[in-house]
């Protein structure tokens, strides 16, 4: 029903899940940190494989849906707000197409919630990313990861 920044403290493993309502990314590494993978309502029996994730389920973070104005974040090329940038309102598909920018690896994220994806077409790995600034992704647990395309997180998850 919220946050958990350790379920190792509540089960010792954890490889499938159902959500009842609302909207979760669940994590394969405490704190938040490492592989995600978007949850809405629906069971999951073997998300393992159908995700990519390399472990069990560690940590979880509910998605509010409460948010009812603008989407906006900055993206920028280059770690700490360096290279190129463009402000987002709406979802993008290919960062390479749209803005010619190669990579993303720092971004502002004004209003709203976003999934950010590897890889063009919203595929790949994900990250969640909530308002705030995001200096440097590889704080995140996510090294070496360039991310292509992005999605707002809208009130779809009934």
């Amino acid at each position: 029903m919220n946050d958990c920044s350790d379920m190792t403290s509540n089960l010792s493993r954890c490889q499938s899940c159902r959500v009842e309502s609302g909207c979760f990314m669940v994590y394969d590494r405490s704190n938040y940190m490492g592989n995600q993978c978007f949850m809405k309502k629906g069971e999951y029996s073997d998300y393992m494989s159908m995700m990519g994730m390399r472990d069990c389920i560690k940590s979880c973070r509910m998605i509010p849906m409460q948010h009812r104005g603008q989407y906006r974040m900055k993206i920028y090329e280059k770690e700490n707000f360096g290279g190129q940038s463009h402000e987002m309102m709406e979802d993008c598909d290919n960062v390479m197409d749209r803005y010619r920018m190669n990579e993303c690896q720092s971004c502002n994220v004004m209003d709203g919630h976003w999934l950010m994806y590897e890889q063009p077409q919203f595929r790949g790995k994900m990250m969640y990313m909530r308002p705030g600034e995001y200096r440097n992704f590889m704080d995140m647990g996510m090294s070496g990861q360039r991310f292509m395309s992005m999605r707002r997180i809208t009130d779809s998850c009934n």
